[in-house]
């Protein structure tokens, strides 16, 4: 009896993966080209047109954009942006100004502390239909997993930074923090399977007001922060340790052309860098929101060497920017 169940549940796992296999087997071969298996590198930001020039999808203007927001969403019309301002505007006061008050800058950690807990959530969302959207063999494109998890990878780093002062140091504060998060993260799920669009641009008011955020704790208590030394994380992330990760986040050069190599010798300077990085996911929302959104008609290509010898910035469709700023 007992072999007899083992063959059940070997014949069961077998038909599985034989429909598994089949099921992919299926899916349109665009949809197979498109998931890019990239070896190591020493690129920070490598084009699809260097990876591949024979490929079909070799010029951006002559292939049909592929992005979530244009596969799955449909652009919001003004009133639905306002409103998702307003709606994060009053959640915030909710959240932040009422459950977790002070005007101290031990309590502005912890409140960045409950900031950057709930803004990873939304790139989780995003990871998370995008896995199952592959697993069913309904929708496939690598890049974008990448760049969504090297975002949830910098709000990884902007929420060590803050437990690294102490921010979560006090179970309310972490109570609160978390079960918002847990919410959250289930609203941007819903939201993303609806309409892309839509969440992406709920995020982007998420980001706009963290950058405000951090910009009027920097002018308040920009001073104080000067004298103390940057935390141990933040120097790792953005100057000591491998900057692939932090590299990746990024989806323009800006307007100096040139990738971003920010300045991390006092705590002042991590609160600019990470006040910056939102204003980077702000950027990037933005674009996703676009009609003709591609990671594909990526405009940056930046060789590096990796011990940090040389940058080269080459652009390579000036004619269209990735993002207008």
């Amino acid at each position: 009896q007992k072999w007899s169940k083992m063959n059940i549940s070997c014949a069961i796992l077998l038909l599985i993966g034989a429909y598994s296999v089949q099921g992919f087997s299926y899916m349109p071969r665009n949809v197979l080209r498109n998931v890019q298996l990239q070896p190591k590198r020493t690129s920070l930001f490598v084009s699809h047109q260097q990876q591949d020039p024979s490929s079909s999808i070799h010029h951006h203007h002559h292939h049909t954009p592929s992005s979530p927001a244009a596969v799955f969403g449909s652009p919001l019309n003004e009133d639905e942006k306002k409103r998702n301002k307003q709606l994060i505007g009053a959640a915030k006061s909710a959240l932040f100004d009422v459950l977790l008050p002070g005007d101290t800058v031990d309590r502005a950690y912890a409140r960045f502390y409950a900031l950057e807990t709930i803004a990873r959530m939304p790139y989780f969302s995003y990871l998370s239909v995008l896995h199952l959207y592959e697993t069913l063999g309904r929708w496939r494109r690598a890049d974008y997993i990448k760049m969504h998890f090297s975002e949830s990878w910098n709000e990884l780093h902007h929420l060590l930074i803050m437990e690294e002062l102490g921010g979560g140091d006090k179970w309310f504060d972490r109570f609160i923090a978390q079960h918002a998060a847990f919410f959250y993260y289930w609203v941007v799920v819903a939201c993303y399977m609806a309409n892309p669009s839509f969440a992406y641009n709920l995020n982007q008011a998420v980001e706009e007001h963290a950058y405000e955020t951090y910009s009027k704790f920097i002018e308040t208590h920009g001073e104080y922060l000067k004298t103390l030394s940057a935390s141990d994380i933040a120097k790792q992330y953005y100057r000591d340790g491998d900057l692939y990760m932090f590299d990746e986040m990024h989806t323009s050069t800006g307007d100096s052309g040139s990738v971003r190599r920010p300045k991390c010798d006092t705590l002042y300077d991590v609160f600019c860098n990470v006040r910056d990085d939102e204003m980077e996911h702000v950027k990037t929302m933005a674009f996703l929101q676009q009609d003709d959104a591609d990671l594909r008609g990526a405009n940056v290509v930046v060789i590096q060497q990796r011990n940090g010898i040389t940058v080269n910035v080459t652009d390579t469709s000036p004619e269209r920017p990735y993002f207008v700023s």
